[in-house]
């Protein structure tokens, strides 16, 4: 029997030349995306960690000059304004999906609902703050952080809708004709069986509307607007980590620069752990046939 040996020609080593070359250039461009995030990290580590004491979590800001003081004020108003958003646009946002996943999957409405979230996504927070300060601080007359809220969940509903859908449409339809064969009414599979069955991914989802969210500033300079002071009340104006790191950051002064780094510190570390938990979860198995 006679062996044939390959012999490379020029066109194979050519092909062979442009796949190391743009196996190159993709592994260029990897590293240089991720040599840029933990720059960013780096940076914004080196600079905040000196800042961070006791008194940055427990105080209240100084007044204009005056060294010291802290953002006790803001960090709890980021979580309140975090939450309200969370309850404004949650049921609207998982609802939403629940109808394009369960009930609407080709209909016109449905095909609008979906073209509409994917506008509402690339719309910029600024115009989403201005348009919470048409609808509802100037018809109430003054800034809130209820309104704050308000325009943090327009910016959260389009991934929470489009994150549940998806997650819900990967349930295997055997399992909804196992429950509807049971005797089970259509929405009862759905929120028994079905959405529960998604649970892990529709909640990270959830976790990753709540951490780009959690560090808008724009929205909040129209709606929130900032408050030096302790206030609970979500009918009035309320400072917020994003807020108070912009105010000192532009100030002259360097103490207040101080602990602008400080502030971008704990807020990057609040949304890379929201990120971190987002991560663990959607590699969970999400459901358990």
């Amino acid at each position: 029997m006679t062996s044939h040996r390959y012999v490379p020609t020029g066109n194979y080593r050519r092909r062979k030349a442009t796949s190391l070359i743009a196996q190159g250039v993709m592994v260029l461009a990897a590293g240089l995306s991720v040599g840029a995030l933990f720059a960013v990290l780096g940076f914004v580590f080196v600079q905040g960690i000196s800042g961070l004491d006791l008194n940055l979590l427990t105080q209240t800001p100084k007044p204009p000059g005056e060294a010291g003081g802290g953002m006790a004020n803001a960090i709890v108003g980021t979580f309140i304004v975090v939450v309200l958003a969370c309850v404004l646009s949650l049921p609207v946002g998982v609802g939403a999906g629940i109808y394009l996943a369960e009930y609407g999957r080709t209909g016109l409405l449905a095909q609008l609902i979906r073209f509409m979230s994917d506008v509402l996504t690339g719309v910029p927070s600024v115009v989403v703050g201005l348009f919470a300060y048409t609808v509802l601080v100037l018809p109430l007359g003054h800034f809130s952080a209820l309104a704050g809220g308000f325009a943090l969940g327009v910016i959260m509903l389009p991934t929470v809708t489009r994150a549940t859908e998806e997650m819900l449409r990967q349930v295997p339809d055997s399992i909804r004709e196992a429950a509807l064969a049971l005797g089970f009414e259509q929405w009862k599979v759905t929120l028994r069986v079905v959405l529960p069955t998604a649970f892990n991914g529709v909640l990270t989802g959830i976790l990753l509307a709540v951490a780009r969210a959690a560090g808008e500033t724009a929205p909040l300079l129209f709606t929130a607007f900032g408050n030096p002071f302790w206030n609970l009340d979500p009918t009035q104006p309320m400072a917020a980590l994003p807020l108070q790191i912009f105010v000192y950051a532009i100030s002259p002064y360097d103490d207040w620069h101080r602990q602008a780094w400080a502030g971008a510190f704990l807020l990057v570390a609040l949304v890379l752990a929201v990120s971190v938990v987002a991560r663990i979860l959607g590699r969970r198995t999400p459901a358990r046939f």
